[in-house]
Protein backbone atom coordinates (compact mmCIF):
# COMPACT_ATOMS: atom_id res chain seq x y z
CA UNK A 1 0.00 0.00 0.00
CA UNK A 2 1.54 3.14 -0.61
CA UNK A 3 0.00 6.76 0.78
CA UNK A 4 0.35 9.83 -0.88
CA UNK A 5 0.11 13.75 0.60
CA UNK A 6 0.29 16.76 -1.72
CA UNK A 7 1.23 20.12 -0.58
CA UNK A 8 2.12 23.26 -1.79
CA UNK A 9 -0.97 24.69 -3.60
CA UNK A 10 -1.89 28.02 -3.10
CA UNK A 11 -2.47 31.58 -4.61
CA UNK A 12 0.05 33.07 -7.16
CA UNK A 13 -0.46 35.52 -9.49
CA UNK A 14 0.33 34.76 -13.51
CA UNK A 15 3.80 34.25 -14.34
CA UNK A 16 4.55 33.68 -10.99
CA UNK A 17 5.70 29.94 -9.34
CA UNK A 18 4.50 27.30 -7.08
CA UNK A 19 6.68 23.87 -6.29
CA UNK A 20 3.90 21.12 -5.15
CA UNK A 21 4.95 17.86 -3.06
CA UNK A 22 3.76 14.86 -3.02
CA UNK A 23 4.81 12.60 0.04
CA UNK A 24 4.54 9.19 0.09
CA UNK A 25 4.31 6.07 2.37
CA UNK A 26 5.21 2.94 1.76
CA UNK A 27 8.26 0.65 1.41
CA UNK A 28 7.84 0.40 -2.23
CA UNK A 29 7.66 3.87 -3.48
CA UNK A 30 11.02 3.99 -5.06
CA UNK A 31 9.97 1.05 -7.48
CA UNK A 32 6.52 2.55 -8.62
CA UNK A 33 6.30 5.61 -11.69
CA UNK A 34 4.89 8.14 -10.13
CA UNK A 35 2.46 11.40 -11.77
CA UNK A 36 1.01 14.24 -11.48
CA UNK A 37 -2.32 14.81 -12.69
CA UNK A 38 -5.22 18.03 -12.30
CA UNK A 39 -8.31 18.86 -12.50
CA UNK A 40 -10.26 22.29 -13.14
CA UNK A 41 -13.59 23.29 -12.24
CA UNK A 42 -16.38 21.73 -14.90
CA UNK A 43 -13.48 19.46 -16.49
CA UNK A 44 -12.13 15.99 -16.25
CA UNK A 45 -8.98 15.12 -14.89
CA UNK A 46 -6.05 15.37 -16.96
CA UNK A 47 -2.47 14.19 -17.28
CA UNK A 48 -0.07 16.54 -16.43
CA UNK A 49 3.45 14.94 -15.84
CA UNK A 50 4.91 11.51 -14.98
CA UNK A 51 8.24 9.98 -14.24
CA UNK A 52 9.74 6.59 -13.88
CA UNK A 53 10.90 5.11 -10.64
CA UNK A 54 14.63 6.60 -10.44
CA UNK A 55 14.40 9.53 -12.04
CA UNK A 56 15.89 9.06 -15.42
CA UNK A 57 12.54 9.47 -17.57
CA UNK A 58 9.68 11.86 -18.01
CA UNK A 59 7.11 12.72 -19.81
CA UNK A 60 4.42 15.93 -19.76
CA UNK A 61 1.51 17.09 -20.75
CA UNK A 62 2.46 19.72 -24.53
CA UNK A 63 0.22 22.58 -22.42
CA UNK A 64 2.59 22.16 -19.44
CA UNK A 65 6.24 21.24 -21.43
CA UNK A 66 8.97 24.16 -21.21
CA UNK A 67 7.02 25.63 -17.77
CA UNK A 68 6.61 22.20 -15.54
CA UNK A 69 9.47 20.38 -14.06
CA UNK A 70 8.93 16.88 -12.30
CA UNK A 71 11.44 15.21 -10.17
CA UNK A 72 12.09 12.55 -7.42
CA UNK A 73 13.87 12.02 -4.26
CA UNK A 74 13.36 8.30 -3.59
CA UNK A 75 15.75 8.69 -0.21
CA UNK A 76 12.83 11.03 0.76
CA UNK A 77 9.37 9.33 -0.27
CA UNK A 78 9.04 12.49 -2.30
CA UNK A 79 7.94 13.52 -5.73
CA UNK A 80 7.60 17.21 -7.17
CA UNK A 81 6.21 19.22 -9.45
CA UNK A 82 8.09 22.72 -10.16
CA UNK A 83 5.43 25.07 -11.87
CA UNK A 84 7.13 28.16 -13.36
CA UNK A 85 5.52 30.61 -15.75
CA UNK A 86 1.87 29.74 -14.31
CA UNK A 87 -1.25 30.58 -15.86
CA UNK A 88 -4.79 31.33 -15.00
CA UNK A 89 -5.89 28.09 -17.17
CA UNK A 90 -3.52 25.80 -15.18
CA UNK A 91 -6.21 26.40 -11.81
CA UNK A 92 -7.01 23.42 -10.97
CA UNK A 93 -6.72 20.90 -7.80
CA UNK A 94 -3.55 18.68 -8.40
CA UNK A 95 -3.25 15.27 -7.95
CA UNK A 96 -0.40 13.35 -7.25
CA UNK A 97 -0.42 9.29 -8.05
CA UNK A 98 1.81 6.52 -8.31
CA UNK A 99 1.68 3.33 -10.70
CA UNK A 100 1.97 -0.52 -9.64
CA UNK A 101 2.29 -1.03 -13.31
CA UNK A 102 6.00 -0.57 -13.32
CA UNK A 103 5.89 1.83 -16.46
CA UNK A 104 6.15 5.08 -17.43
CA UNK A 105 2.50 6.15 -18.66
CA UNK A 106 -0.23 9.03 -18.87
CA UNK A 107 -3.13 6.97 -18.41
CA UNK A 108 -4.44 8.04 -15.69
CA UNK A 109 -6.49 4.57 -15.40
CA UNK A 110 -2.90 2.56 -14.44
CA UNK A 111 -2.40 4.74 -11.86
CA UNK A 112 -3.20 2.47 -8.42
CA UNK A 113 -2.72 5.06 -5.45
CA UNK A 114 -4.08 8.85 -5.48
CA UNK A 115 -3.74 11.73 -2.87
CA UNK A 116 -6.63 13.85 -2.29
CA UNK A 117 -5.19 17.10 -3.84
CA UNK A 118 -4.05 20.19 -3.70
CA UNK A 119 -5.53 23.50 -4.88
CA UNK A 120 -3.67 25.48 -7.21
CA UNK A 121 -5.23 28.96 -7.73
CA UNK A 122 -3.36 32.00 -10.45
CA UNK A 123 -5.20 34.86 -10.96
CA UNK A 124 -4.45 37.01 -13.79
Amino acid sequence: QVQLVESGGGLVQAGGSLRLSCAASGRTFFSYPMGWFRQAPGKEREFVAAINWNGGSTIYADSVKGRFTIARDNAKNTVYLQMNSLKPEDTAVYYCAASRFGRLTSDQDLYNYWGQGTQVTVSS
